[in-house]
């Protein structure tokens, strides 16, 4: 099936029993144009028996942290601009010298967070709320795997090219994105995201990244889905990025013989 520009980012996924699941693009962030939820999300949440989200929330900060220190790995200069940017999204110096560099990148990369909800935690809460069972997508291991693959030097590329971009061209990069999202593109929000994240990167380690962060991800993550939403109605929230495309989600599940249409 052919996706179009402006389908929209919540699909209803259909099984040859007749159960009726719903898969819905998110965006991990807290903006509240995003996080103001259409009704349709609502009602097809408020629908079903299981929500999915790719990882569960957790307080265990082991993943984002290296047993050395920044200062041992960056020159001078640029320990001076990861301050900086620390102290902009109000991050404290000593737990950001222990942060791995590929974490400081995605932090860096976004506007300041006024909350601590960004739309997966928003979701995952709703469902809590409404007794709603609910399980990850991914173990904290296989969802953190990606970023562990790559060598410290690559991870060190990846926040040296974070730190070149200016706050200026971060914003309008992430307004871009936003109202990509709001339009219901999932392929402009994809394309965006990848352009964003692969900004100064060499070609070998941004395709590094890509499969293991996108097309890995996508089959293990599409199989999940295939196995529990068979048996009873899922709402499943991921990262919009990961549905669209010959490697996406959507189109796995329809070539494993589920129906995938979107929800208008």
């Amino acid at each position: 099936m052919a996706l179009a520009a402006g389908d929209g980012m919540l699909w209803k996924v259909q099984a040859e029993n007749g159960t009726t699941s719903y898969l819905f693009g998110t965006i991990h962030v807290d903006d509240a144009r995003v996080t103001a939820l259409a009704e349709p999300v609502n009602v097809a949440l408020a629908a079903a028996d299981l929500f999915m989200m790719e990882v569960l929330p957790s307080g265990d900060m082991s993943p984002y942290l290296m047993p050395g220190s920044l200062e041992q790995l960056l020159t001078e200069t640029e320990l001076e601009q990861v301050y900086a940017a620390a102290e902009f999204h109000g991050l404290p110096h000593e737990m950001v010298s222990h942060m791995k560099p590929w974490l400081l990148a995605m932090v860096f990369d976004l506007p300041v967070a006024q909350s601590p909800y960004t739309l997966d935690i928003q979701l995952y809460l709703q469902a809590q709320r409404a007794g709603k069972k609910i399980k990850a997508l991914e173990t904290p291991q296989a969802h953190f795997a990606a970023l562990e693959s790559i060598s410290l030097d690559e991870q060190l590329l990846i926040l040296r090219s974070v730190l070149k971009r200016s706050q200026a061209q971060k914003e309008k990069d992430f307004e871009l994105l936003i109202q990509a999202y709001l339009s219901g593109d999932i392929h402009q929000v994809a394309a965006l995201d990848a352009e964003m994240t692969a900004d100064d990167l060499p070609a070998s380690l941004w395709e590094k990244l890509r499969v293991k962060l996108l097309d890995e991800r996508n089959m293990h993550m599409a199989e999940h889905i295939a196995a529990v939403a068979g048996q009873q109605s899922v709402f499943v929230a991921v990262g919009a990025a990961h549905l669209p495309g010959e490697r996406g989600i959507i189109d796995l599940l329809n070539r494993a013989g589920w129906v995938v249409t979107p929800v208008k």
